[in-house]
């Protein structure tokens, strides 16, 4: 791709964009949240057609006038969240839009199912083609996406954020398919925020800042330091802006809390000002002990104190005017109304403060939204644009605003960092500590070791929907919490 410029009506998304992509290699494209990435992607897959610029395969100028386009060329690309449809089969799935037909123009059912058969397999699956994708686990699920990717005979093959939704072992899989992937000659462009898998995947890299590409070259020779100043333009050397806290007295008491199903047993105590961070791995009960917390759904014993007061949650209403909020892993799906503007967003919980005799009145809603956007540092070009076209690090700072607006003693944030760059990370990581330090206290449920550690005053670790231990900050060590995750103590 080169001189790619992309201009939407206020903003030039895209500023004279060069990248190369090679033959059996990895390129990783590397960005802030808004840098440029996605509209990049959707020039190469046809969905857009840029204002200036070229793409070459093979050395020959291609013009994409729809996806299709793309596709013919062999240019695929397998999103974070693919749609797939739940009631149609795995060969269904993989062919949709694309059939074989027969001589007489019927679908070739026994062409989908072989052709399906020898996709999977070289994915390293058995995963039967006649099976409905309901029926298939989250990893299966991704797996059928690639394959439905590969389906159309693609040279380029793009992985916009594909381990979001993966476990480590997952994530191991889908690496030996990109390196099959590699073997087979196949061009890889692979978008993540996680530096670790980037520099164990990728060979190139290519860093956007602000619509403009601001360094490129071989990922194995740059320091990871380098990486994260070209994204930002700064150096990042505090990524985890934990400010030392006082801790007051304790302010949720959880005593022998059990759920029929997911987790048992489970007892702890926040203090006033803490960070009790909350760690295990896939499976192991953490977000359903905070769903529950929440009145997601109901516990089958156990208490929970609020200030010394003996909570009822039987629903979020509850938990809500206790004084307990949630912001949840899956923010776009559970915590944002995403063709919603901001401040009704963020006004939504607080609808008593901003309403007369029933009535709502915008100038509130405006007010109040105004008051958490300015705090929270929401970059919007306005509070009346829809909150589904912000980047996903402005957008968690919208579902952490709402929950504020509404005064809570306990916030309970689940995997606060998911999906977003390393800038808008420390931005979020720093608001989180200014919040314990004012006094709020704060559950944080994370999966990655670095945010754990470097946030939390105290760790509690799930295994298996028991509590394997809690640990104070001092001491703790990345090995300690995996031993005790897995049980290998």
């Amino acid at each position: 791709m080169r001189g790619i410029s992309q201009i939407f009506p206020g903003v030039k998304a895209l500023d004279g964009v060069n990248i190369a992509l090679y033959p059996g290699q990895v390129t990783a494209l590397i960005g802030e949240n808004g840098a440029g990435k996605s509209t990049l992607v959707k020039i190469l897959t046809g969905i857009y057609r840029p204002n200036e610029g070229e793409i070459l395969i093979d050395g020959q100028v291609m013009r994409f006038a729809s996806a299709q386009d793309a596709i013919d060329a062999g240019v695929t690309a397998i999103h974070q969240e693919t749609v797939l449809f739940d009631e149609l089969t795995v060969g269904e799935n993989i062919f949709l839009g694309h059939a074989p037909r027969t001589r007489f123009g019927l679908i070739d059912w026994r062409s989908i199912h072989a052709r399906s058969r020898q996709l999977l397999e070289a994915l390293e699956s058995r995963i039967d083609p006649t099976i409905r994708l309901k029926d298939l686990s989250i990893a299966q699920r991704h797996l059928v996406a690639i394959a439905r990717a590969l389906s159309v005979e693609a040279r380029i093959v793009i992985m916009d954020e594909p381990t979001a939704a993966l476990s480590r072992k997952e994530i191991d899989d889908l690496f030996r398919i990109v390196e099959n992937l590699k073997r087979q000659g196949k061009a890889i462009l692979f978008i993540s925020h996680k530096f670790d898998e980037l520099y164990e995947i990728a060979e190139n890299y290519a860093v956007f800042r602000d619509g403009r590409m601001v360094g490129a070259g071989k990922l194995q020779k740059t320091p990871q330091e380098e990486i994260v100043r070209l994204m930002v333009g700064r150096d990042v050397d505090e990524v985890f802006p934990k400010v030392k806290a006082s801790l007051g007295g304790t302010v949720l008491k959880v005593s022998r809390y059990s759920h029929p199903t997911e987790f048992r047993d489970i007892s702890f105590e926040l203090r006033k000002g803490e960070i009790l961070g909350i760690y295990g791995l896939i499976g192991a009960g953490r977000s359903e002990l905070c769903q529950s917390l929440f009145g997601v759904t109901s516990a089958s014993s156990g208490q929970v104190e609020l200030e010394g007061k003996t909570l009822a949650i039987n629903r979020p209403a509850d938990a809500i005017a206790s004084g307990i909020v949630y912001v949840p892993e899956e923010r776009g799906r559970h915590g944002l109304a995403l063709p919603m503007p901001i401040y009704q967003n963020i006004s939504l919980p607080s609808l008593g403060q901003t309403s007369r005799k029933g009535f709502l009145r915008a100038a509130e809603e405006f007010r109040l939204a105004r008051l958490y956007a300015e705090r929270l540092d929401l970059r919007a070009a306005a509070l009346s644009v829809p909150v589904g076209t912000l980047s996903g690090g402005n957008q968690q700072k919208v579902v952490i605003g709402k929950w504020l607006a509404t005064k809570p003693k306990v916030i309970i944030l689940d995997e606060p960092t998911k999906g977003i760059d390393i800038g808008s990370k420390a931005a979020v990581h720093g608001f989180i500590s200014e919040l314990a330090a004012e006094g709020l206290s704060i559950i944080m449920i994370s999966s990655e070791l670095p945010e754990i550690l470097g946030m939390s005053d105290r760790v509690m670790v799930m295994r298996e929907g028991l509590m394997a231990g809690v640990y104070d900050r001092e001491g703790l060590t990345p090995e300690m919490l995996v031993r005790a995750a897995t049980g290998n103590m």
